[in-house]
C-alpha cells in the first residue's frame, strides 16, 4: 500500500485521521479495496473531492485506516446519449460542477443543471448525497439510479438500472419497481456510490435573476410568507436565497474591493472606504433575496409583474440580465472618475459572478471572498482549507412559517454574540424552508477557534430545544446527533449491519 497519508485538517478546526490515501479510477478498483478492508479488518473513509466546506472537509467522523478519495473517478459514462430530449447524465464521484458545466457549454449548450454556491471544484455526487441545496432546488431530488459498492465489495444498483445500463428504463425512469433504495445512501454509510444518473434541465426561453433588497429587517416574517406563496403558485420556480447583511456584505466586498483598487488604483484603505458605497447600492438592507423568473417571454413577463405586485411594497426588487449588467458596467466603468459612478462600476463587478449562480452557471466567486478576507487573494478556491478561515455550518430545516423563523433568527443571532452569524434563509420547497448559518473565525488563534466550537455547538442546542434538528451534519457533529436508543438510529444500524456487516465503511457517519 503507498505510505502517504491523508491530509484532512479543514476549516472547523476539528478532524480525524483519514489514514492512508488510495485514489482508485474505476468501480472495480473500489470494490477490490473494499474486499481487502473485509479481510484485513481496515476501516474506508470515501470522499468525492473533499471539499466539503464548513462540514468537516476530507475529514471522517472517526478515525479510519484508508481514505478512499474518489476524484479521479470524472466519466461522463453516458455522454454520447445526452440530449435535450434524454437529459440525465450518468456521471462518476469526481465529477465536478465546473466539469460537467464547461462539457455541457461545449455539446449541449441548451442544457444546465442545478448549481450551488460552493466551489466550481466540489463534486455534484458528494454533495447531492448529503443533501446540499442548489438554486433550482434540493440536490437529493436530482439524483437517482445508483451504482454502489456496498461494505462487502458487492455491486448494488438501485432503480432501473439494475436492468442492466444498455436497458431503456436504466436512465430515465427514476423509481424502478419495488422498495426505493437509493434514499439509503443519502446521508448514509452503507455503500460507496461509484456512478449515478443526475437530471439536467432544458434551458428555457428566458431566464432572469432577480434581487430582493427587504427595506426594514421587521418586515422579515412577512418577506418569508409571501415568497412562499409565490413559490407554491410557481411564480418563483427558484429556490430564493435571503442572505442577511452580513452574508450579503460578506459575498460583495471581494469584488468590490478588487474592482476599486485593480481598475481605478485605489490604496486598500480608500477601497475599504468607497466599498461601503457600492455595498448600498446592491445590499442596502438587512435582507437580500437572490432567485430567478425563467419561461417563456410572456411568461416571465407576467410572473415579474406579479412579483412586484406581490413584494413591492416590502421589497426593493430589480431584474438581472447579463446583458444589463454588462451595459452598466460599460458605462459606470468609462465613468469611474466620478466617485458615484466608480461605485457603481464596482457593485456591478462584484455582482456579475453571483448572479449567474440563480441561471444554472457555478463560480468561485463565495470562496474567493473568503480567501481575500483572512489574507490570501487570489489562492485557488481549492485551496481554502489552506488559509487561516474557520468556518462551522448549523443549518436547520425549519416550516414554512415566516414569523417562527424571524424569532429564531432574532434568538440566534443574540446567542452567537460576541460572533456574527452569517446567514441564509432558503425557500427550498413549496412546504419547507433551510437556513445556512455560519461562524467565521480565524483558525489561527486556538482561543477563538475554541470559542466559535463552543458557540456553534450552542447554537445547535439552541435549535434541538424548539423541537428543530440541522438539515445536514459537520463531520465533528456525528455523535451529538445520533441516539443509539432512538428506534430510528437503531433501525439505521440494522440495515448498516446488513450491508456493511464489518462496519467498513465511514464508521460513525451519520449511523451508529
Amino acid at each position: 500500500m503507498p505510505r502517504t497519508l491523508a491530509d484532512t485538517s479543514n476549516l472547523t478546526g476539528r478532524s480525524r485521521p483519514g489514514g492512508r490515501l488510495l485514489r482508485p479510477r474505476t468501480t472495480a478498483q473500489v470494490q477490490r479495496i473494499v474486499r481487502l478492508a473485509n479481510l484485513r479488518g481496515w476501516t474506508v473513509n470515501p470522499v468525492s473531492t473533499g471539499l466539503n466546506y464548513g462540514y468537516g472537509g476530507a475529514s471522517p467522523a472517526r478515525t479510519t485506516d484508508i481514505q478512499l478519495d474518489l476524484r479521479r473517478m470524472t466519466a461522463i459514462r453516458n455522454a454520447a446519449a445526452i440530449s435535450r430530449a434524454n437529459p440525465v447524465a450518468v456521471i462518476e464521484p469526481g465529477v465536478t460542477q465546473q466539469a460537467l458545466y464547461a462539457w455541457l457549454q461545449q455539446h449541449h449548450p441548451d442544457l444546465a443543471f442545478n448549481v450551488t454556491g460552493s466551489a466550481r471544484e466540489t463534486s455534484i455526487i458528494g454533495n447531492a448525497l448529503d443533501r446540499g441545496v442548489g438554486y433550482f432546488g434540493p440536490r437529493r431530488e436530482d439524483l437517482f439510479g445508483l451504482e454502489i459498492v456496498t461494505g462487502t465489495g458487492e455491486l448494488l444498483r438501485t432503480g432501473f438500472r439494475r436492468l442492466g445500463e444498455e436497458s431503456p428504463l436504466a436512465h430515465s425512469h427514476p423509481y424502478g419497481l419495488g422498495p426505493i433504495l437509493d434514499g439509503l445512501f443519502f446521508q448514509g454509510n452503507f455503500g460507496i456510490v461509484t456512478s449515478a444518473c443526475f437530471r439536467l434541465v432544458p434551458r428555457r426561453p428566458v431566464a432572469v435573476a432577480i434581487t430582493l433588497g427587504l427595506r426594514a429587517g421587521a418586515s422579515l416574517a412577512s418577506f418569508i410568507d409571501r415568497l412562499a406563496e409565490l413559490k407554491r403558485e410557481a411564480v418563483m420556480d427558484s429556490v430564493t436565497h435571503i442572505g442577511n447583511r452580513a452574508r450579503s456584505h460578506a459575498s460583495l466586498m471581494y469584488g468590490i474591493t478588487t474592482y476599486l483598487e485593480q481598475q481605478c488604483g485605489r490604496t486598500p484603505a480608500a477601497a475599504a472606504s468607497e466599498a461601503r458605497e457600492a455595498l448600498a447600492i446592491v445590499a442596502q438592507g438587512e435582507w437580500t433575496g437572490l432567485g430567478a423568473v425563467t419561461g417563456t417571454k410572456a411568461q416571465v413577463k407576467a410572473n415579474l409583474a406579479e412579483l412586484r405586485a406581490r413584494l413591492g411594497d416590502l421589497a426593493t426588487v430589480r431584474v438581472l440580465t447579463e446583458e444589463r449588467l454588462a451595459l452598466g458596467y460599460r458605462v459606470m466603468h468609462a465613468l469611474r472618475f466620478l466617485r458615484k459612478a466608480r461605485a457603481n462600476a464596482a457593485a456591478i463587478a462584484a455582482l456579475r459572478p453571483l448572479h449567474v449562480l440563480a441561471l444554472g452557471q457555478p463560480t468561485d466567486a463565495a470562496i474567493d471572498n473568503l480567501s481575500w478576507r483572512y489574507g490570501q487573494p487570489g489562492l485557488p478556491a481549492t485551496r481554502l482549507d489552506a488559509t487561516r478561515c474557520g468556518l462551522l455550518f448549523i443549518n436547520p430545516a425549519l416550516p414554512m412559517d415566516g414569523a417562527l423563523v424571524a424569532a429564531l433568527v432574532r434568538e440566534l443571532e443574540d446567542l452567537a454574540r460576541p460572533f456574527e452569524l452569517y446567514m441564509t434563509i432558503n425557500i427550498e420547497t413549496a412546504t419547507s424552508l433551510v437556513a445556512v448559518i455560519n461562524l467565521l473565525f480565524d483558525r489561527s488563534k486556538p482561543a477563538e477557534t475554541a470559542a466559535a466550537q463552543r458557540k456553534a455547538d450552542a447554537l445547535h442546542a439552541h435549535l434541538r430545544s424548539h423541537g428543530l434538528e440541522v438539515y445536514r451534519a459537520r463531520a465533528d457533529m456525528m455523535a451529538a446527533i445520533v441516539d443509539p436508543a432512538d428506534p430510528y438510529w437503531q433501525a439505521v444500524a440494522a440495515i448498516k449491519r446488513a450491508l456493511d456487516p464489518n462496519a467498513v465503511i465511514a464508521p460513525g457517519r451519520y449511523g451508529v
